[in-house]
């Protein structure tokens, strides 16, 4: 078999193909306890959090984690934990085994009880979600028993999930300890589909809070583009009548509105995308666990679609909003620049009319001023030919000097009048 070591390789080949197995869910057993935080993070928090991360293993003597990695995954003894680096946000989930026996009987312990508290206070960024959630063998309880005394039963939300295979009961309620909760009875299933069906649960939580982010920003942009859509109205009324001096102040008061406009869409357009695509990755986590209804209980796929499309449909509604708004600018922009030139151009042609009626006028006086310039520059010339005539006398000139310059005007007329229209024709002609 032929190897490829010889060819050159790409740059990113071995992280690219690894990719396919970024972040693989874990085999999991029941019954089992998981804590699930989701922080949000800055650029320095997301470089703190890996450090606090490192920090965990060298408290239990273990290797850090690698440097620069997106996930890591360690086993402290009484409790796992699994760390996440995502683009917005760090993900903390921490496991740990639970008794069964225990769940219907007092309040449930938790994985974050056995986490060292001064540590996991101290966590990089802003807690955006929180979930406790419990995997409970369903052959141990009667079916919705166990989640009565966990769970509010006014707001419980249940379904079946993985094709019939276990039951999942949420209430979508934040309790007194700031998390929600949510209870999996899982029957006979594999670990790896077991471990596959509980990440999809956290990620729908996680994606859940995620692409409410965008809510508060659309609230917000719905103010401003009400305002700029106002003023918008106002100018687009404004330009219909308004004159020529007042032109220049319109088009002063849009490109400052248009900069307005712009300057909002800048600053929410990538919350808006990401919202969007957070909407898809939940919709798809919710078909991923194939849920079907339980009777009297309203799925979860169901309250999503029910609560969440409001929201969504802001969010889009919002972005849509602002792309007809910056449009509709440009489209007014375009239309009073395009007055504006089209009176400048009017303007420079009534001044090329002006300045061709002052030519003509030039022309004209030109042509009197070179009649007259013929005329004396003959009457100088002439002078000197009856001085010269005068002179001349003594040494046998045959004429008077009148009679000389009588006889040289023509001449000299002809001359001069022929000298300046040459001189007229070469300067036209460069």
């Amino acid at each position: 078999m032929k190897k490829t070591d010889g060819l050159p390789q790409h740059a990113q080949r071995v992280a690219l193909h690894n990719e396919i197995h970024a972040r693989p869910p874990e085999a999991m057993d029941v019954p089992l306890s998981i804590s699930h935080v989701v922080m949000v993070c800055d650029a320095a928090q997301r470089e703190a959090s890996w450090g606090h991360m490192a920090a965990l293993a060298r408290d239990h003597h273990l290797p850090e984690p690698v440097a620069g990695s997106t996930h890591a995954r360690m086993d402290m003894g009484p409790y796992r934990v699994r760390w996440e680096l995502h683009t917005e946000f760090v993900t903390w989930t921490f496991m740990r085994k639970a008794h069964a026996t225990q769940f219907g009987e007092r309040e449930p312990e938790t994985a974050l009880d056995a986490v060292p508290q001064r540590w996991f206070a101290a966590l990089p960024g802003e807690c955006l979600a929180s979930l406790h959630l419990w995997v409970m063998p369903s052959a141990a309880f009667e079916a919705g028993s166990p989640v009565k005394h966990v769970l509010y039963e006014d707001t419980l939300v249940a379904s079946t999930v993985a094709d019939g295979f276990a039951e999942v009961y949420t209430d979508f309620a934040v309790h007194a300890d700031g998390f929600s909760r949510m209870v999996l009875l899982a029957g006979a299933m594999a670990p790896r589909r077991l471990g596959r069906l509980v990440q999809c649960l956290l990620e729908i939580e996680t994606y859940r809070m995620a692409a409410l982010l965008g809510l508060p920003a659309a609230r917000e942009a719905s103010m401003v583009l009400a305002s700029a859509e106002r003023e918008l109205a106002e100018l687009a009324q404004a330009i219909r009548s308004a004159t020529r001096n007042d032109e220049p102040l319109l088009l002063d008061r849009l490109t400052r509105l248009a900069g307005a406009v712009e300057s909002q869409h800048a600053a929410t357009h990538s919350r808006f995308s990401a919202s969007a695509a957070y909407f898809e990755l939940l919709d798809k986590r919710i078909a991923d666990i194939a849920e079907s209804r339980l009777a009297g209980m309203q799925t979860i796929g169901e309250f999503m679609d029910r609560r969440l499309t409001p929201a969504r449909s802001t969010c889009a509604w919002s972005a849509r909003r602002q792309d007809a708004l910056s449009q509709r600018v440009s489209r007014i922009s375009n239309l009073l620049r395009t007055r504006v030139e089209i009176e400048q151009q009017q303007s420079s042609q009534a001044l090329l009319a002006t300045m061709n009626s002052r030519q003509d006028i030039q022309i004209k006086l030109q042509a009197t001023v070179e009649g007259l310039s013929v005329a004396a520059i003959t009457y100088y010339i002439v002078g000197l030919v009856s001085y010269l005539a005068k002179g001349a006398q003594p040494w046998g000139w045959p004429w008077s000097a009148e009679v000389t310059a009588a006889g040289a005007i023509p001449f000299v007329a002809g001359g001069v009048w022929w000298s300046l229209r040459r001189m007229h024709q070469r300067v036209f002609r460069s």
